[in-house]
């Protein structure tokens, strides 16, 4: 298998082109807690990402989709967390029943990232609460 085509995200320092890896984030196990499950491609020469994602929670108007998503993933050189990542993106938001329709929020999200993809960040959909310090992991889909 060429380094191109692993699935192990570990292995992304050696990684060329582009590569795939899914992220989520979140405490999952506590109720009604925020998850958020992104797909990302990264260009590895760049540090460009692109991708998609959603914010699931379990509550009315819980699932939303996030769309456009861009952003960088960046060496640190140093220390436990050896890359950051920086996205930014839109949420598709329903409005709560009785009313109908949607609009589009900004997204933005941070993470410290090991070299296995696990570590801990946050994010924000504008007019929801924050999320910070949470636990962040590749997913791994085979």
């Amino acid at each position: 298998m060429s380094t191109t085509q692993t699935a192990d995200p570990s292995a992304a320092a050696n990684k060329i082109g582009l590569y795939k890896v899914d992220l989520i984030a979140g405490n999952e196990g506590v109720p009604g807690a925020p998850i958020l499950r992104l797909s990302l491609l990264v260009n590895a020469a760049t540090g460009e990402v692109t991708g998609q994602g959603r914010i699931t929670q379990a509550v009315e108007s819980g699932d939303v989709p996030i769309s456009n998503i861009k952003g960088q993933v960046r060496a640190t050189g140093f220390g436990e967390y050896t890359k950051v990542l920086s996205l930014e993106g839109e949420g598709f938001v329903s409005f709560p029943p009785p009313a109908i329709g949607s609009y589009l929020a900004p997204f933005t999200a941070h993470f410290g990232l090991k070299s296995d993809w696990s570590g801990k960040g946050g994010w924000e959909l504008k007019g929801s609460q924050p999320v910070e310090d949470v636990p962040c992991e590749a997913v791994d889909h085979g």
